[in-house]
């Protein structure tokens, strides 16, 4: 009888850009890089029947607060953790080389593979019961190392570092294309969006062979592809340098408990002592009528990237949803990069959140913005990143990055401001941020592709 083959599942976060694996032969699990929200692998073993017996994480993750403590801890299982991370909690520790066996046929081999993190581990995925080597991986567990396209971002721990790292990079990632298989898949953790990604990419699966031919750290020499990498690095969210210190301390299993509801009073107040109150519905609804004062982050794009990267941190947060099902895959969201503790929380309509009238502002095209600039002068607020405004960007737009806005909404020029992004999500943001302040936005829910299409006169270094 032949053996079937070992299962791979993936679990998409996609709103942090990350992906976490199960992995088990038909008896027995084990979890690579889980998210905070344990429940997800929970379901999933149950859906699978198998029991978890080993959790691995890369290296000490920056962009989401991980789940692999907890999970490992209530499911009975052994937590694996790189030896020369410094952690306060108990793990087995795991070096260059080690290979554990995960029941009877999965084995798990631990390679050094430095860049994102000076302890950075990758592991090689075979199946004893086919070939027990490591050469005959079936697959490897890169973390934060080997990405579809590209690799790890190398700056997270400091420009001292950097330099350092980003060479770290180039020579582990010849180290898997070394050590594996061509037909290997690769299976990242970051990369999907995530931040932690020197660059993006479209695929959504690959293989060390398909990495050889197209990967610039494979295809490049160390000095190229380091120079190419430090050029093309943009901002990172500010929420990460508060990651990496709770995931070294070990964090809990958090509690979903909705927070208590907040009536219209107890929302001007809070929103009145500088309070974030977020409305979570979609960006054309908030434009239509909100809150006076609060701030649209929908539930349709990266919302705990934005909340973590522009929040002081600390400042209470409290959610404004049209149900509770909504309010709940917010807070699901939020507790990922560590913001635990929601002041309270109210669903329904608008007007039963307010005491008053409710604030409104237009949006618009690009193509409306064209017409508009033939007949009077507005400011065109271009809140992308600095690298994407250097890119491509209309001419006299005025770019103040989204995750800048706050402690610069008073370099907003006066004026008529007609607010943009790429895709309409961050300029939706930006709006509500201008709108707080008491200005009237109008908000742009359109590609920026569009921008050059009507005859909006852009420049930069791919105009």
């Amino acid at each position: 009888m032949t053996e079937r083959d070992l299962t791979i599942v993936p679990i998409e976060t996609p709103s942090l850009g990350d992906r976490s694996y199960l992995v088990h032969d038909g008896v027995v699990a084990l979890v690579v890089d889980p998210q905070r929200d344990i429940d997800r692998v929970l379901t999933l073993l149950e859906e699978h029947s198998v029991r978890l017996t080993h959790v691995f994480e890369t290296h000490i993750h920056n962009d989401y607060v991980t789940g692999g403590l907890a999970l490992a801890q209530h499911a009975g299982a052994a937590y694996h953790v790189a030896a020369d991370d410094e952690v306060t909690f108990d793990r087995v520790p795991v070096r260059d080389g080690d290979t554990i066996a995960v029941g009877e046929r999965m084995r798990m081999t631990a390679i050094a593979t430095p860049g994102h993190t000076f302890a950075h581990l990758s592991y090689a995925l075979h199946d004893a019961a086919k070939e027990d080597d490591v050469s005959a991986s079936v697959g490897v567990f890169t973390g934060g190392s080997l990405l579809f396209g590209t690799t790890g971002r190398p700056d997270l721990l400091g420009e001292d570092h950097t330099d350092a790292l980003a060479r770290h990079q180039h020579a582990s990632a010849r180290k898997l294309a070394e050590l594996l298989p061509d037909g290997a898949d690769v299976l990242p953790t970051h990369g999907f969006g995530s931040f932690c990604s020197s660059t993006q990419s479209d695929v959504d699966e690959s293989t060390i062979g398909l990495e050889k031919q197209s990967n610039p750290v494979l295809t490049q020499d160390e000095e190229t592809y380091v120079r190419e990498l430090l050029d093309g690095l943009g901002a990172w969210p500010a929420y990460y340098v508060h990651i990496a210190p709770v995931n070294e301390a070990g964090p809990s299993e958090p509690d979903l408990t909705l927070p208590a509801v907040a009536e219209a009073d107890e929302l001007r107040r809070r929103i009145d002592a500088g309070e974030w109150v977020i409305d979570l519905r979609h960006r054309t609804a908030f434009a239509g009528g909100h809150t006076p004062g609060a701030l649209n982050f929908g539930l349709d794009g990266s919302l705990a990237t934005y909340v973590g990267w522009l929040i002081t941190w600390g400042t209470p947060v409290t959610l404004l949803g049209e149900n509770p099902e909504d309010v709940a895959d917010a807070q699901r969201e939020l507790v990922r990069i560590g913001i635990d503790h929601l002041a309270a929380h109210a669903t329904g309509d608008p007007e039963d959140w307010t005491t008053g009238e409710l604030s409104t502002f237009p949006t618009a095209t690009f193509a409306e913005l064209a017409q508009v600039r033939h007949h009077r002068p507005v400011v065109i607020l271009d809140v992308r990143r600095e690298d994407e405004y250097r890119a491509t960007r209309i001419e006299g737009a005025v770019n103040i990055p989204i995750h800048e806005l706050p402690s610069r909404i008073a370099d907003v020029p006066s004026g008529e401001v007609w607010v943009h992004c790429a895709s309409g999500y961050r300029a939706a943001i930006a709006a509500s941020l201008v709108d707080a302040a008491g200005r009237t936005p109008v908000a742009i829910d359109d590609t920026f592709e569009n921008a050059e299409k009507v005859a909006l006169h852009l420049v930069g270094s791919d105009a």
